[in-house]
Formats: C-alpha cells, sequence, structure tokens
C-alpha cells in the first residue's frame, strides 16, 4: 500500500448517511449536542470574576473491577486497559490486552504478543470474560481472545495499545467496527522501505489498523503499517473529528523535537486519514505537557502514551500519562524505567488535533498511596462513559519494575462531566462568562451542569445574537441544581443563526458550573 500525502477533497471522504440535525461551535464539526466545559478557554473565552477548581476522581471501593485471569487464561500474566470501554445496546463492553506468562521476556511479552481480548458488563463494575470460540491457545478456543486476519501474520500481533472505534452509520457493515493498535514486526516481514529519521531499529514501532463488523472478529487493513518508517511510533488513540480520523500517539527523542529541533522526550504526535485506509506521511504536533516546552525543560517530565480519547462531538477530553523520570537509573541496569511515576492528568482539544493541559499538572486519576494495588503507575484507555449522575473511567496499573505487580484494571468516577467546575473569584462582585458561538441546524435548547443555585440564587442564562448583543426576551433564571437541568429560554434557539449564551452567577451563594450544553429538540 503505497503511502499517500493527499489533497482534501470531497471523494476522498467517506460517505455516511445523513445524521439527525446536529450543532456546531466556532465553525467545527456538528454533533447532537456540544458541551462547553468550564474548563475549557476557547469554548468559554470571556470570563469575568470566574477561576476553575479542577476535580480528582474517585476510585471504586471493589478495584481492581477486572482481574487478570487463572493460570492458563491468555490474560494470567496481565490484564490492561490499553483498550477501549463502550456502552452499546445497554451494555458495556471492555477490549484490553492481556498476557499469558507471568515474566517478561527481554522487557516484553513473549512473542510480542499480548492479545486482544474482551469483556463484558451489565453495570460497568462487575466484568464476564465470554469464551468467544475464535481464537487457539494452548490447545482450545475456549477463551475471550478477539480474531485478527492479516496477510501478513506479524501485522496481526497485538503489542502495545488498542483503540476501538464504532460507526454503525458506516454503510459498509465489515467497517463498523474500527482499531488501531501497535504491533512490532521485524524488518524483513514487511514490504515497504525505511525512513532515515532517527536510529535504526531491529523491530518497526508498527501503527496498524482494522477493521470488524462485530469488534470480535477483525481484519488488517492491508499488507504494511500505517505509519512512515522505522520510527518508534507507538499509536494510542483512534477518533473522527470532522472530516479526518486522527491516530495520536507517543513518540520519543529523537524521532520527536520541539519547534527549535532540540529534544522533547515523549511527546504525541498524530497522523490523519480521510478514508482509514491511507495515512498521511506527515504528522501534526499534538500534544507535550506544559514543562516539556519551558526555555529549560523541567527534569524528568514527559507525556506517557499520548492520552486516553473521549470525543464530545465538538470537544475532545482526555487523560494524559504525567510521566515523572525516577531520580536515579536502577543500579543493576534492568528495567530502566523502575522508579517511574505515572498519574492521570487532564487534556483537552477543541480541533482534535492540538492538545493541552488547561490546569497544568493537575491529577484527575492519581496512583495509590504505597501499599495499595494501584500505587506505581497508571495507564489510561479509551473508557469513558456518562451513566446517571456519573462519569465513570477504567484505567490500569503499571508495574514499572518488571514485576507485573497487580496490573490489573480500575474503575473512577466524577460528577458527570465534572472534571472541574468554574466559581465566583472575588466575593461581592459580579461574575459571568460567555460562550463561543454557535450554530444548530435545527432548533435547539439548553441544559446546564450546576450546584448550589436556589430559588433566592438563581444562575441567569441570557441567549446572545451573532454580535454578542442580548436576544430580545431570551433570558431564563435557572433555580434547579443537577446534571442535567434545562433552561426554559422564552424565545427559541432558531435553526441557521449563529447564538452565543450569556451565564451570569447569583449576587449571594456558593454556585460551581461544571458544563453547559445546546441539544437539539
Amino acid at each position: 500500500m503505497k503511502k499517500l500525502f493527499y489533497t482534501i477533497c470531497l471523494s476522498a471522504i467517506p460517505f455516511f448517511p445523513s445524521a439527525k440535525a446536529g450543532v456546531s461551535v466556532d465553525g467545527g464539526p456538528e454533533t447532537d449536542e456540544a458541551v462547553f466545559f468550564s474548563f475549557d478557554d476557547r469554548a468559554i473565552p470571556w470570563r469575568n470574576n470566574l477561576f476553575v477548581t479542577p476535580v480528582r476522581a474517585e476510585k471504586h471501593p471493589k478495584n481492581p473491577v477486572l482481574k487478570r485471569g487463572p493460570e492458563g487464561a491468555p490474560d494470567h500474566g496481565h490484564a490492561i486497559l490499553y483498550g477501549t470501554v463502550l456502552k452499546l445496546d445497554g451494555k458495556f463492553r471492555m477490549w484490553y490486552l492481556g498476557m499469558f506468562e507471568t515474566d517478561l521476556k527481554a522487557g516484553q511479552a513473549p512473542g510480542w504478543w499480548r492479545p486482544m481480548c474482551y469483556a463484558e458488563s451489565d453495570d460497568g463494575v462487575t466484568w464476564t470474560k465470554p469464551e468467544l470460540g475464535l481464537v487457539e491457545f494452548k490447545g482450545n478456543k475456549k477463551n475471550n481472545i478477539c480474531l485478527i486476519k492479516s496477510e501478513v501474520p506479524s501485522l496481526a500481533k497485538v503489542n502495545d495499545f488498542l483503540s476501538i472505534l464504532h460507526e454503525p452509520e458506516d454503510p459498509d457493515p465489515n467497517r463498523r467496527y474500527k482499531a488501531v493498535y501497535i504491533a512490532h514486526p521485524e524488518f524483513k516481514d514487511v514490504r515497504g522501505g525505511r525512513s532515515k529519521v532517527g536510529p535504526d531499529e531491529r523491530r518497526w514501532g508498527a501503527f496498524i489498523a482494522a477493521t470488524s463488523a462485530d469488534g470480535l472478529s477483525w481484519k488488517v487493513v492491508g499488507d504494511r503499517p500505517m505509519n512512515a518508517g522505522n520510527e518508534r511510533f507507538e499509536v494510542s488513540a483512534l477518533y473522527k473529528f470532522g472530516n479526518f480520523y486522527y491516530a495520536p500517539g507517543q513518540l520519543i527523542s529523537p524521532w520527536m523535537w520541539r519547534m527549535d529541533g532540540s529534544d522533547v522526550g515523549r511527546g504525541t504526535m498524530t497522523y490523519r486519514s480521510s478514508d482509514f485506509d491511507n495515512w498521511s506521511d506527515s504528522k501534526a504536533f499534538g500534544l507535550a505537557r506544559v514543562g516539556q516546552l519551558t526555555s529549560t525543560p523541567v527534569k524528568g517530565q514527559q507525556g506517557h502514551m499520548g492520552a486516553g480519547m473521549w470525543n464530545r462531538g465538538n470537544v475532545i477530553v482526555g487523560l494524559n500519562g504525567l510521566w515523572q523520570d525516577a531520580p536515579k537509573k536502577p543500579e543493576d541496569g534492568k528495567y530502566w524505567n523502575k522508579g517511574v511515576r505515572v498519574d492521570l492528568g487532564l487534556v483537552v482539544s477543541n480541533n482534535g488535533i492540538h492538545f493541552r493541559e488547561p490546569i497544568p499538572d493537575h491529577k484527575v486519576i492519581t496512583r495509590g498511596e504505597p501499599g495499595e494495588w494501584d500505587d506505581i503507575a497508571l495507564l489510561q484507555g479509551h473508557a469513558f462513559v456518562n451513566e446517571g449522575d456519573k462519569t465513570m473511567m477504567w484505567y490500569s496499573h503499571w508495574d514499572t519494575g518488571g514485576k507485573l505487580k497487580t496490573m490489573e484494571i480500575g474503575l473512577a468516577t466524577l460528577r458527570r462531566d465534572g472534571f472541574g467546575f468554574a466559581s465566583r473569584k472575588i466575593a461581592d462582585s459580579p461574575a459571568h462568562f460567555e460562550t463561543a458561538h454557535f450554530k444548530s441546524t435545527a432548533p435547539a435548547k439548553v441544559i446546564v451542569n450546576v450546584e448550589g443555585v436556589s430559588a433566592d440564587a438563581p444562575l441567569t442564562v441570557q441567549l446572545l445574537d451573532e454580535n454578542a448583543k442580548p436576544v430580545e426576551g431570551a433570558v431564563a433564571k435557572v433555580t434547579e441544581s443537577g446534571t442535567r437541568v434545562a433552561v426554559s429560554l422564552a424565545n427559541p434557539i432558531l435553526a441557521g443563526k449563529s447564538y452565543a449564551l450569556r451565564v451570569e452567577l447569583p449576587d449571594a451563594g456558593d454556585v460551581k458550573i461544571y458544563s453547559v450544553y445546546v441539544t437539539d429538540e
């Protein structure tokens, strides 16, 4: 498959049947519901007397909720959420990576293979591992390994991060599930040339794409990796934003550098594709932590494995690995990363390409206290579900010492979309914000996620026109707290017109605004 760098044209964009009416923010992609998070200074650029308080997630008391299997199981060595959780048709579905041995070989899984495993749950807490009957393992098919077929067998061996995208509107039923993952084939296994960027590697850090009709039986796209050469690219996400599929992943210096050419360590670079078959041979610089980009970088600070992504239509939020080097290298020279510590921090993007930390170094999920199951380093997945009044997030533990200690899967929760809230900074002074402009292709309504309001201390929501002037009569008072409180504007949000929202805090009380939504009616 020849690598293509292409000019965008309508014929290159996959055609899906028309979706229902959508809302776009600042000319971005249409989505059935646009969300304006309190910490998103692009979606809420205009602020007066407000500050954001970030929130840390609570860990589930039954953690780890998905444990490794018994001896002989494909996930006996570990079960980690280098993977994805989706809720489809009322059921939680998890794709994760197993490992069948309890010892690493030269720091890697035996045969450079960590099987794509599958689990299901009714509540996201208690999981079952169904016998899929697809892959023979240790003499039988009674296991939960997903099948991956490829013209080049080594491309079908998942080694690291696994990202799943579900597109039920794809007209080809065999492509309604899409996946990207990391494989490490030897160069001799793969047709095609090699890049001259960076030092030679004996194995290709290969970005592999695959498609499936049911999420269980997969077929690799093409006969070679999607990335351009022998860089150590570790693809770690997949989403569609606007006209493009994006596949961000980790690159490490010397394959990745700052704008001035200097080393940056671990960061995120992103490939793109309009059709999921042909991927760009150039990359976008997606994410590095603030301390990596200062004139004198913060020693030992890096971002681990890109970010676990949650595509909300007009904005992407995610969890980034807040990597901190060990204070000193291990004396025995083994497991060079022993002593590395990783918590999970918040990132956000409004264009699907460039990510930032809205509150630098804030830890959404922090590693456990010494002696707890997740006390060394955490791994993020693409594993976010809004369920009732909660946001559920699944994550994993990583034993950086290479002993595979408690490398299993946990659950943490927040108030629904409650990554942070805006509140008044200076007491007894007016406080408000105004959103970016948006348009809807059909009449729309407003919903707020707010705490601390009452009849005596209401939140005021005012509709603004394309010139940020109040729309006469289009104002409402919100007197009820909750995660999904409808705003009763006297005048409707009309299709095709440009609007913004002005949200004013009451003069009294301790009101917390987590998010605002514009959704079609």
